[in-house]
């Protein structure tokens, strides 16, 4: 192969790890305000209580393959070297560590969120929720990467998709800490309209 077929295919290659790390972001965000919507009641009134918690389900699965796609593209760049373990370890890669690393942390918070979520049934309703709590730690630590490991945030249309995703979750839990602040509400005693994942649980017991 030519060295100018294989700059070719680098460049190709992290277009779409760049462009799968940018719509992975936006659907993350999406994840993250309809997840805070659903526990402040806050979706469309003329929606059921459980649309807005599977539409917060399924995007969430389906980030999962532009996860996959995004991961795999940057590891099949022959331009750069991160290696398959910095897929799982953090900090592991000799190519921007820190940049790699941050994204490694979020794919490893945000998966034992999903797992969590998948076998919800047999942890217990508590159990899950305390694990859920990490997706608030998986977001800053996913945008800091898509900050750092990029370099075409002086495209305007890419600076507007960061940010707007950061404007947007940053919205989402302010909400979610003013409503804290105003209601002290014992978690036993909330309905299930915050919690529409219990709700359903019970119902189908």
């Amino acid at each position: 192969m030519s060295v100018a077929a294989a700059a070719a295919g680098s460049q190709g290659l992290w277009l779409v790890s760049r462009a799968s790390g940018l719509a992975l972001m936006v659907l993350f965000s999406a994840v993250m305000v309809l997840g805070v919507a659903a526990r402040l009641g806050s979706a469309p009134r003329r929606w059921p209580r459980f649309v807005t918690a599977e539409l917060h389900r399924t995007l969430a699965l389906f980030a999962v393959a532009f996860l996959a796609l995004h991961v795999l593209t940057a590891i099949l760049d022959p331009f750069v070297s991160i290696g398959w373990a910095a897929t799982v370890l953090p900090f592991a890669s000799g190519y921007r560590t820190l940049a790699i690393g941050l994204g490694t942390l979020a794919v490893d918070l945000g998966g034992a969120v999903l797992i969590t979520s998948l076998v919800r049934g047999r942890l217990g309703y508590r159990a899950w929720r305390a694990v859920h709590w990490l997706a608030y730690l998986a977001w800053p630590v996913a945008f800091v990467h898509a900050l750092t490991a990029g370099n075409d945030l002086g495209i305007w249309w890419v600076a507007l998709v960061v940010w707007g995703s950061a404007a947007a979750v940053a919205t989402a839990v302010a909400a979610r800490l003013l409503q804290s602040s105003r209601h002290s509400t014992p978690p036993s005693q909330l309905s299930d309209a915050a919690h529409p994942f219990a709700a359903r649980d019970r119902a189908v017991r």
